[in-house]
């Protein structure tokens, strides 16, 4: 994937991103409602409304599923980029060689 790709996927994923966390604070809750605090009988069931979804809560699961797919995307292009070079993380490091012998233990009688 070129650079210009990835990068507006990344930019795609972060301006989603950002509209979830909107809608979400956005949102009314479903036990804001102050009669429903006091019980009475304001809310529509036990857990507040079970009415449809509203515009809303209906943006809010698309933009998560729109997030969550440029995840995905977004990992697989990073590491499917590499092949299977790029698996290891210790391919790379140089491992020092042992100087001299190593001391002997004597095991207690």
């Amino acid at each position: 994937m070129s650079g210009f790709w990835f990068s507006l996927l990344l930019v795609v994923h972060i301006l989603v991103g950002c509209a979830v966390i909107g809608f979400v604070l956005l949102q009314h809750g479903k036990g804001a409602d102050m009669g429903a605090a006091f019980g009475s009988g304001a809310s529509g069931s036990l857990f507040g409304s079970s009415g449809s979804a509203n515009f809303l809560s209906r943006t809010t699961a698309v933009l998560a599923t729109v997030f969550f797919v440029t995840s995905l995307s977004l990992s697989y292009f990073a590491t499917g980029s590499r092949g299977s070079e790029g698996a290891s993380l210790m391919k790379g490091v140089a491992v020092p060689a042992a100087s001299g012998s190593v001391p002997s233990q004597e095991v207690p009688k």
